[in-house]
């Protein structure tokens, strides 16, 4: 993982069969559009997030493309329905090549 760059995600531990659950997710990261330039005048190349993904299961959630404008450190929240206890995987794109992965388990409630 690149320097500074930490995931963190929010998923309930459990859920009923049915239930829509919220799910949090935020990325530490600088989020350099490639417009500004440092301080001798050079222009900081472009390093972003530009994609976010939730799978459960193996099945896709969240699909995310993200622009330069978008803020430093994105945070997504958003609702999924809990079919059946598993794992939700999460996965940011960077610009660099770098793919930065965590998944979180829920299970099913009596």
């Amino acid at each position: 993982m690149a320097s500074g760059v930490k995931p963190r995600v929010k998923v309930p531990k459990t859920a009923a069969v049915g239930d829509t659950i919220t799910i949090k997710t935020l990325i530490s990261h600088k989020m350099e559009s490639g417009q500004r330039k440092d301080k001798e005048g050079n222009v900081i190349p472009r390093s972003i997030i530009n994609r976010f993904t939730c799978d459960f299961n193996g099945e896709n959630v969240v699909d995310v493309k993200m622009e330069p404008a978008i803020s430093t450190n994105p945070y997504f929240e958003f609702e999924a329905k809990v079919p059946e206890a598993g794992e939700f995987k999460f996965t940011w794109y960077d610009d660099d090549g770098s793919v930065y992965e965590t998944s979180k388990s829920i299970a099913i409630s009596g």
